[in-house]
């Protein structure tokens, strides 16, 4: 079983919303409507090109990265943003299967909420998209960490809320969970792809996760 991060595990997607888009405006750049969708998913190196070059920031992206990522340490440093039944969810489905954890988030700040939470123990793989060539909506990261679990991707079950996730997870060949977060629900296209949703994680039961179906 292979978890996401952002929009699954911890509320962060405001968060990044919030310190991009002051960023992105004290440096003189533009967001734009659609910044945030697009922005879902993409691996570090990805969003900062993104926002250095589209979005008007002017900096380079080593330098936009770096800046970013401070902040949002910063943030989480003050209060992280836990979702309801996040610790609970991983601890149940951690006594039943190995896990993983594929996140567009820096590793840096995957390990950070890893060790807050006490987590970090029940992900025997944990990976970022900065370790894979392509972020999502690409497979790379959901089948790497397949690789490093030593598991067929046809095996593995994801957990995902984002459109771009969603994409990832069933081009690698998973079966998909989709977790929608009501304030940045998955385009109906994506959600489509899921196999099952759900509304909360406490709604990750075993049979949710063995069987076909929506709830919603």
């Amino acid at each position: 079983m292979i978890f996401d991060l952002d929009g699954v595990l911890i509320d962060s997607e405001p968060v990044w919303e919030q310190v991009r888009r002051a960023y992105v405006a004290e440096a003189g750049g533009r967001w734009l409507p659609d910044s945030q969708q697009r922005l879902m998913g993409m691996s570090t190196s990805e969003w900062a090109r993104y926002l250095s070059e589209d979005l008007g920031v002017g900096r380079a992206p080593d330098v936009v990265a770096a800046e970013v990522i401070d902040r949002m340490a910063r943030r989480y440093e003050e209060e992280l943003p836990l979702l309801p039944g996040a610790v609970e969810a991983v601890h149940r489905a951690g006594g039943q299967r190995p896990l993983g954890l594929a996140s567009s988030s820096p590793s840096r700040l995957i390990k950070a909420v890893l060790d807050a939470t006490g987590l970090a123990p029940e992900f025997a793989v944990a990976m970022s998209t900065e370790e894979v060539r392509r972020g999502k909506p690409a497979p790379d990261v959901y089948l790497a960490v397949a690789g490093k679990l030593g598991v067929a991707p046809g095996t593995c079950v994801a957990i995902e809320d984002s459109s771009n996730g969603l994409r990832a997870a069933h081009a690698a060949g998973m079966r998909v969970i989709a977790v929608p977060h009501p304030a940045y629900p998955p385009q109906p296209d994506a959600l489509a792809l899921a196999d099952r949703v759900v509304t909360g994680l406490d709604e990750l039961t075993e049979d949710a996760l063995r069987g076909p179906g929506r709830l919603t």
